[in-house]
């Protein structure tokens, strides 16, 4: 446990209460949805593992697929996208499942259930979308009613001239220190807006979009996409965006010092360290 400095600490300047308790239970919460959401979508897309342009399923021609076909050595996996074939027996396509070669587009360990089981991965998706909506919407009012968009995501002219000055830090793994560490770098604050309002919102109106009760009463929804299988595809294009941003946001919190900020999303507490001479001001 840490110990809550007090303000005649001589440390206390190095303590910073960087997160909220909003912050961190949306936060946590978050990272449950999004892995069983992720986990049961993979489920359902085995269903049919094919992705199209339009608004009808062209099967001689997906704009993304994997799938297995029998060579002379066996089963093999392959993944299309764009009319570009890959390799991809033993992860995507064909993979070993109970000791037993196994065709399916994503394995057995990362789908929910393990087993072929659509139905019950579309209830296990459903519920933890409902789940994820209510979350994020109770973040979005308390984030506009806190003005945290504004004054903590949103980035000034002075700081977006300085972008190619943060990429080259983030490359040379310099991370902020001291009073620098108390606002969100650039990079941050440009990606947390792509998440926040671009790739979440992406999903939830592509999955309205694949809804026939919600096209009879919002068709508008169709012609914005193009269709329902171009609103699945814009669908699993923004998930792998947000697995992407995911697999990117972990490595950063590793290089730049796990436990303090594991502490900080647990207590709200953040250990500034010390200053460097070169942060960004």
């Amino acid at each position: 446990m840490v110990a809550v400095p007090t303000a005649d600490s001589p440390v206390a300047e190095r303590w910073y209460r960087r997160h909220t308790a909003l912050v961190r239970v949306t936060h946590w919460i978050n990272v449950v949805c999004f892995t069983l959401l992720l986990m049961s979508g993979l489920q359902i897309f085995n269903a049919h593992p094919a992705l199209y342009v339009g608004e009808r399923s062209n099967f001689d021609h997906p704009t993304m697929s994997i799938r297995a076909h029998l060579s002379k050595n066996g089963l093999v996996g392959e993944t299309l996208i764009l009319g570009h074939s890959f390799d991809t027996t033993g992860v995507l396509g064909v993979s070993s499942e109970d000791g037993q070669i196994s065709s399916r587009a994503f394995p057995s360990w990362i789908t929910i259930p393990s087993f072929r089981d659509l139905a019950t991965g579309r209830r296990w998706h459903f519920f933890f979308a409902w789940l994820l909506v209510l979350n994020a919407l109770g973040y979005l009012v308390c984030g506009i009613a806190r003005r945290h968009f504004g004054r903590d995501l949103l980035p000034s002219c002075v700081e977006l001239s300085r972008i190619g000055r943060e990429v080259l830090e983030h490359l040379r793994l310099r991370f902020p220190r001291g009073e620098a560490a108390k606002r969100y770098n650039l990079l941050q604050q440009l990606t947390y807006l792509l998440v926040v309002f671009v790739l979440f919102p992406l999903m939830i109106l592509t999955v309205l979009t694949m809804s026939p009760g919600i096209d009879s009463a919002v068709p508008q929804l169709l012609t914005l996409f193009g269709g329902r299988q171009t609103a699945r595809l814009i669908h699993f294009a923004a998930a792998a965006g947000l697995v992407l941003f995911v697999i990117v946001h972990l490595v950063m919190v590793l290089l730049s010092g796990v436990w303090n900020n594991l502490r900080s999303m647990i207590t709200g507490w953040y250990d500034l360290g010390q200053p460097r001479t070169t942060d960004v001001q």
